[in-house]
Order: structure tokens, then C-alpha cells, then sequence
């Protein structure tokens, strides 16, 4: 998932997108709103307020300080880059490891809810809640859930009185139905009342979220399967990626368990991509790139991450520039069929060796997030690459992070990443071109991996 931390990344979720900003530009600072993303950025005197908006009201987000020349930092660490264009009436902002833009329109002044302390109260969070889903969310439709009677059922057993307990109980049930594991409730200032934290958050059914015991325990049965006659078995980054030159000159396997998590807690991006590199720098160099026949890709166990690495692994796998997807996001309160202008995504090659031959991309329900991305991010490859396995999770927004009323917190999806023929696959997740059972209890049972076996057998057939 790309949520790794609630508050690190509340305002860094929000925004997103634009080269560094010069010195020739007009000054960023100002009241700025969002196309899309329910968001207003006040940005005065080397401070940046978030401020999380909806036709019921405004809630103060996260801030950052300025760190340099149109770069604000959260007191987590987090780098966003704001960049204004033209007169200086529009501009955008960007995550420092996120893809794709948010732009920004000048306005005159603050909307005046948040000019106000925001109204307290379950009532008043249940309608924020309810009013965040119906402004953001894409795919009420698609999952056939008519969120309107959803409010009209729950919002009447809300009052006064209601206890955080109850109301706790009351959102979960409203978003059980979505079965999205991008949607997440989380009573934020739980400690802060001495009961342990509380999340709802749910995968699709007959699915299960990675995690790292079940990492670790697939990790484990791989390298004593599949990986027992292999040669130059090794980790890098944190253990997260693992390579092996299969036996026999099958080719190559690379096993990614995750977009980031790679440089240590609380490293910057920057750092996470430079350890990304040394592995890859190992893993895809000259030599072995030269004489690789094949490579497997392990996505099966997969928790997301870091969009960007997709991308920036996926230069390492070709000779030639290519559309990976484009991304959009809700633009309309009232109109769930709209949306901000597609923002085409590349993968560009990268400099020094670089891998084109066959490629055998292993996927399954646990494939989460930009894990997804990454798996949509070759799907247009030059050159020939298979998937095989199990459709993905379905869930490939980024995370849009609301604040309630009363502490708690709310994460929702509100975009989509169109294919080159302008499908989605949210929901449903990407399909395999082959279809092998993934880690049932009966490949355990039987010591099989039939989605590895079908793998090598595939590339080298």
C-alpha cells in the first residue's frame, strides 16, 4: 500500500507533481485550490496549510515549512516541490517519489469554512465521512453501491450521543461493501484516549492483504522450492528484493516484495532510490544483461509502494520509451463522470545496461497497489513479456487521506490509471495472459509452484 504512515503523508497523499521550481518564477505564495482532490493550499511566510474541503465544510490538514527554493518539508520529512506557471495564477505541486500532477489554481482568498473552527460532533463527522466518499470516489457504480441510501440508512441511528465506539462501527459497516482495500477507517486519537488504534480496512473477498509474516513465510518457501539449485542467491534492500540465476541457464528471477521500505524508517526518497539502484546495478548489470535469457518477475507477494520505483524499475527493462499509463482523478463534486485532464506516465530507459529480453511477470491477489502499477507500468513493454498467475488486487489510486471532526481519519481512492486502451482495472485487478493457482494450500500440500514452473517452462519453451 502506499500508505505507510498516517500523518507523514496526509498532505504529501494531496499533492503531487511539477519539475523544481526556478527563481525567475512568480512568487508561490497564496491560496491555491486543487483540480480535483477536494484540497486548498494556503502557502505565507515559508509555510504551506493544507486544508481538506467538502460542500459540508473544511478541516485544517497537515503543513511543511519552506526548505529551499519552492520546497516545503513536513515536519516527517516529506518534499513537496511547488512550481507556479504563466502570470503565476496556476501552478502545481509535487511529492518528492509520487507521478503525476496536481495542478493548482490561484484564488483570491480562503473559502470562508476555513475561516472557521470546523463544526464538532458524530453528526457533523458522519457528514463529512459520507460527503468525502461522495465527492471523491470513483466506483460507486462499478461496485453497484448506491451510496445515498448507504447515508439515508446510517446517518438516522447517528446522534449527540453516539460514542466513538459506535461511530467507529457505523463507518466501517457503510464502506464493508466496497471491498476496496484502498479504503481505510482509522481512529487516529485512540491512544490519545487510552484505547488501542483502530482500523477497518478490508481486500477484496477470498483474498488476503501481504503482510510481513506471510512475506516471509512465501519467501521462505520459494528459496527452498524454487530457488534450491539456484545460483548467486541474494538480498538487497532490506530484504525486499531478492535475485537468483535459476539453474541451467533458465535466466534470471527477481523477487519484489515492495516499492520502498528499502533504505530504513524515515528515509527520504532519495535515499530508498539509491539503494534501489545499487540492487539494481547488481542485478541488471552489463554483464548478465548481455547473456540473460530470460527473466521471471515475483510480484505475487507485493504491498505496494512507491509508484515511481515501478516506473524507474521498468527503464531498466527497455531500449525504448513508452507509454506505462495515464492518470486521472475525480473533478467534480457532483459528477462522478468527470475528471481532471489524463496525465500520460513513461517509462523512459535509463542510462547503462538495461534488460529487453523475455520477461515472465508472476502476479496474484496479493498484488497490491504499485505492485499493480508496476504490473500495468510493462503491460505495453517492448518485447516479449507474459503474466502469469492470479488477477492482481485492484486497487491502484493513490490514497486521498481525510480528517473528521472528531480525530478520526478516512482513506478513499479518488483517481484511475487508464491503459493505452483507456480501460481501468480497478476492482477486478489486471489478468493473467496464463492462468496458475497462487500459493493454495494445495501447491503447499503438494509442494508445487505451478505459476514458477509455468514460468521457466514458458520462457525458455
Amino acid at each position: 500500500m502506499r500508505i505507510v504512515t498516517a500523518t507523514a503523508v496526509v498532505l504529501a497523499l494531496v499533492c503531487a507533481a511539477a519539475p523544481t521550481a526556478t527563481a525567475h518564477q512568480p512568487a508561490a505564495d497564496g491560496i491555491w485550490r486543487t483540480d480535483g482532490y477536494g484540497t486548498v493550499l494556503s502557502i505565507r511566510n515559508g509555510t504551506l496549510q493544507e486544508y481538506q474541503t467538502t460542500a459540508v465544510g473544511c478541516i485544517a490538514g497537515d503543513t511543511a515549512r519552506r526548505t529551499g527554493p519552492g520546497t516545503y518539508t513536513t515536519p516527517e520529512g516529506t518534499v513537496l516541490t511547488v512550481r507556479t506557471r504563466g502570470a503565476g495564477d496556476r501552478a502545481s505541486v509535487r511529492l518528492d517519489g509520487d507521478v503525476g500532477d496536481r495542478n493548482l489554481r490561484r484564488m483570491t482568498q480562503l473559502p470562508e469554512a476555513c475561516t472557521r473552527p470546523a463544526p464538532g460532533g458524530p453528526l457533523a463527522s458522519f457528514d463529512v465521512f459520507w460527503q468525502s466518499f461522495e465527492e471523491n470516489y470513483p466506483f460507486f457504480s462499478v461496485k453497484g453501491i448506491d451510496w445515498r441510501a448507504v447515508r439515508d440508512r446510517y446517518r438516522p441511528t447517528v446522534h449527540e450521543g453516539t460514542t466513538p465506539d459506535e461511530l467507529f462501527a457505523v463507518f466501517s459497516k457503510m464502506v464493508e461493501p466496497l471491498h476496496d482495500a484502498h479504503v481505510a477507517v482509522w481512529d487516529v486519537d485512540a491512544d490519545a484516549d487510552g484505547i488501542p488504534d483502530r482500523r477497518f480496512a478490508q481486500v477484496r473477498p477470498g483474498t488476503v492483504l501481504p503482510d510481513g509474516n506471510l512475506d516471509a513465510k512465501i519467501k521462505k518457501f520459494v528459496v527452498e522450492r524454487d530457488l534450491k539449485d539456484a545460483r548467486r542467491l541474494q538480498d538487497f534492500a532490506a530484504g525486499r528484493i531478492t535475485y537468483a540465476d535459476l539453474p541451467g541457464g533458465q535466466g534470471g528471477y527477481l523477487r519484489i516484495s515492495g516499492f520502498g521500505g528499502y533504505a530504513g524508517d524515515g528515509a527520504s526518497y532519495a535515499a530508498e532510490l539509491a539503494e534501489l539502484d545499487r540492487a539494481l546495478d547488481t542485478v541488471l548489470g552489463l554483464e548478465r544483461t548481455q547473456h540473460l535469457k530470460g527473466l521471471v518477475i515475483d510480484l505475487r507477494i507485493n504491498g505496494g509502494g512507491s509508484d515511481a520505483m515501478g516506473l524507474h524499475i521498468a527503464g531498466r527493462l527497455t531500449d525504448t520509451p513508452y507509454l506505462a499509463y495515464a492518470k486521472r482523478a475525480r473533478n467534480d463534486p457532483a459528477d462522478p463522470t468527470r475528471h481532471t485532464r489524463p496525465q500520460p506516465q513513461y517509462v523512459t530507459p535509463a542510462q547503462g545496461p538495461r534488460y529487453t529480453g523475455p520477461v515472465a511477470v508472476l502476479t496474484g491477489a496479493s498484488t497490491v497497489s504499485a505492485g499493480e502499477t508496476f504490473t500495468q507500468a510493462l503491460m505495453d513493454r517492448p518485447g516479449r513479456t507474459v503474466r502469469i498467475g492470479q488477477p492482481t488486487q485492484g486497487v491502484f489510486s493513490d490514497v486521498l487521506v481525510r480528517k473528521l471532526p472528531n480525530g478520526m481519519s478516512v482513506w478513499l481512492p479518488n483517481e484511475e490509471l487508464l491503459a493505452r486502451s483507456g480501460r481501468t482495472f480497478d476492482g477486478a485487478g489486471i489478468p493473467p495472459h496464463l492462468t496458475e493457482p497462487v500459493f493454495t494450500a494445495e501447491e503447499f500440500d503438494q509442494n508445487k509452484d505451478s505459476a514458477f514452473d509455468r514460468a521457466v517452462q514458458v520462457l525458455h519453451g
